[in-house]
């Protein structure tokens, strides 16, 4: 610092006096102020002193012991308070999962009892066949695998994070199902014709758990089947001209999969004959019956519409050498709640109720197992076009929550009965006949895939429509 002779304003106490200017900061102080400034100024060196101190004896240790390094510990935190998290998160699952538990066990061990029926039933009567064996077997071994990986509940995890998120699965069936309106065209659409993709009065269609698609092409006197998002079709029965032959089909009506054996079963309508195609050999199942739909129940029981007898048989599986049992009508024609007129189409449920497509009633009747009348579940004894009302309805469709749809022929649309409403839905179409993707001509066949996609056989179009659920 340096000594000046001229008196001037201290800094600190602002007085006249022999100041001495300090070169760090350039400010003039007294003797007095200049030291207690100086006296400042060390006490801030030995701060940093022991600071510089503080910090090297931190490298020390850092160096002897690297794991007390702050983002050491800051992981370790982060890792404590994750485990926790899982944890507490893999007990709320597990918890999930033994609240559910016990209802998957019941479903199971209703399936199973009702399989264990079958079986003490079959002993008792000791009456039997490998085709019935076939089927108790295929039935154990679907109750084991439901059973081992129940398909309504499930864990899921989500790979697109560090640590995969896990949850909890419980499937749900809507009740509200939407579909969207502009159907696709999977098969035909190119004219009336009998090419590899071509149809000719598409009526009963069938899909499987592959999406294959198979169409009872009426005209063309065959059963074709699509694989998913195909080209051109497959014929697998007939296609061999219109006849009687083993080989050939006469105006095939409906057809539905046996999926025990994966043999095809066929209404051929014209030779009034129930047939079953497998592996390209033929078996007349039914002679002498003016069939038009079927259906086979859980059980394996087939189930035929005899439409000019107004009338529906039930067959036990493998017994196709009698008459069958009457299951519906049977009174003649008329509209009656005994009665039926003109049937068509069929579906059976889980407890083997029967519906059945009256058409010439423009109704759709459901008579339960035993019943002799049925019951009104959709339409009315009289043709139109109003929500209450059907005309000549065709397929039919059924789903477990009791659901009813029907192809409303001449009103062109897909409709939607939910039990016990008297009203039904619009689901599709319905915008007056038309070719456009929402609309139809002469719907006939319709089909569920199992994620809920309908399929519909537009008869007079030719073709097979798609339309896409949206849940």
């Amino acid at each position: 610092m340096a000594m000046t002779s001229n008196k001037t304003q201290c800094f600190k106490c602002k007085k006249e006096k022999i100041t001495y200017s300090c070169k760090g900061c350039s400010k003039e102080f007294c003797f007095m102020d200049l030291s207690e400034h100086k006296q400042i100024l060390n006490q801030e060196l030995n701060h940093i002193t022991n600071d510089y101190d503080e910090f090297k004896q931190k490298i020390n240790e850092q160096r002897e012991n690297p794991q007390n390094h702050s983002l050491i510990k800051k992981i370790n935190e982060w890792e404590i308070d994750s485990i926790e998290k899982i944890q507490q998160k893999a007990q709320n699952w597990r918890e999930s999962v033994l609240e559910y538990s016990p209802s998957v066990v019941n479903d199971i061990e209703m399936k199973f009892n009702d399989l264990n029926e079958q079986i003490k039933q079959i002993q008792e009567e000791n009456d039997f066949n490998e085709t019935i064996l076939n089927y108790l077997r295929n039935q154990l071994m679907k109750i084991t695998e439901e059973f081992n990986n129940p398909s309504n509940i499930s864990i899921e995890q989500d790979s697109q994070s560090f640590i995969n998120e896990i949850s909890f699965i419980v499937s749900k069936k809507s009740k509200f199902n939407r579909w969207k309106q502009n159907g696709i065209t999977l098969v035909g659409g190119n004219g009336k014709g009998q090419e590899f993709n071509q149809l000719s009065g598409p009526e009963g269609i069938f899909v499987d758990k592959k999406k294959k698609i198979f169409i009872a092409d009426y005209d063309n006197h065959r059963i074709v089947a699509w694989k998913y998002i195909a080209k051109e079709g497959q014929i697998i029965a007939g296609g061999n001209g219109q006849g009687k032959g083993l080989d050939q089909l006469n105006c095939p009506t409906d057809v539905i999969v046996d999926q025990q054996n994966h043999s095809i079963i066929i209404a051929d309508h014209g030779n009034k004959r129930v047939i079953q195609w497998l592996n390209q050999k033929q078996q007349i199942l039914i002679n002498n019956i003016d069939c038009r739909g079927l259906a086979m129940d859980k059980y394996g029981f087939l189930y035929v519409s005899n439409w000019l007898r107004n009338e529906v048989r039930r067959w036990k599986m493998g017994e196709y050498n009698n008459e069958g049992i009457i299951v519906a009508g049977g009174n003649g024609s008329g509209s009656r709640l005994n009665q039926l007129n003109l049937p068509t189409f069929i579906f059976v449920d889980e407890d083997q109720s029967v519906y059945i497509s009256d058409s010439n009633n423009h109704r759709v009747m459901k008579w339960k197992k035993d019943a002799k009348e049925g019951t009104i579940v959709a339409g009315e004894n009289r043709k139109g076009e109003n929500l209450n009302q059907l005309s000549n309805p065709q397929k039919i469709v059924v789903n477990d929550l009791g659901h009813l749809y029907v192809a409303d022929f001449e009103n062109h649309r897909i409709m939607r009965w939910r039990e016990g409403k008297d009203d039904g839905e619009v689901i599709v179409g319905g915008n007056d006949k038309g070719n456009q993707s929402n609309q139809f001509n002469g719907p006939c066949g319709l089909s569920f895939d199992d994620e809920g996609n309908l399929y519909v056989a537009d008869y007079f179009n030719q073709r097979i429509q798609k339309f896409v659920t949206i849940l």
